[in-house]
């Protein structure tokens, strides 16, 4: 029997005002694509917001879409939380063919983490004693980083992933106070 294969991406993007949903997913030619439904529910929230989706389409939302900005959509972009967002694709019949994902967003923390490599001061030749060690930092960091990104959206572990991602930013916080 003929079946679609539901698939999403969520990429990692350093717009922190937006998040992009792409729609990967195999679909039987011979089975009608239809109710197509998209949900996200976003970092410390019980309720999920429902996206008007297109099968086979990039979404790119903002805080507006996600229902957490109502106002000045057109004029002024929030920044969206970093943290776990739980992603739902479905399609008729909607309890039964559907696709459910817990992205961790690390958008802030990246753009932080550039800045912290943007703050750095090397040249071509071997770094000071100081500098090596910010960027031994600074590799750890990204490492703990990348590691809760693993746990939350592979291993499905999300609180563990949620206490690497906390422990990557006092790390980054740390680096940043020390006027390095």
């Amino acid at each position: 029997m003929a079946n679609h294969k539901l698939s999403l991406e969520i990429p990692t993007v350093m717009n922190p005002c937006i998040i992009s949903i792409m729609d990967t997913s195999i679909y039987a030619d011979i089975v009608p694509v239809t109710c197509p439904t998209l949900n996200v529910t976003l970092p410390g929230f019980t309720y999920s917001v429902q996206i008007d989706f297109t099968p086979g389409s990039n979404e790119i939302l903002t805080a507006c879409d996600l229902q957490v900005q109502i106002d000045n959509c057109d004029e002024q972009f929030l920044n969206l939380p970093d943290g776990i967002y739980i992603i739902k694709y479905s399609v008729s019949p909607n309890e039964l063919v559907y696709v459910e994902y817990n992205h961790l967003r690390i958008t802030q923390a990246l753009n932080k983490y550039n800045e912290a490599m943007c703050d750095l001061d090397i040249l071509t030749c071997k770094p000071t004693c100081e500098q090596e060690n910010i960027l031994k930092s600074l590799r750890k960091i990204r490492q703990y980083l990348d590691a809760a990104v693993a746990k939350v959206e592979t291993c499905h572990e999300p609180q563990k992933g949620m206490t690497l991602y906390n422990y990557a930013l006092k790390m980054l916080d740390k680096l940043g106070s020390c006027g390095c």
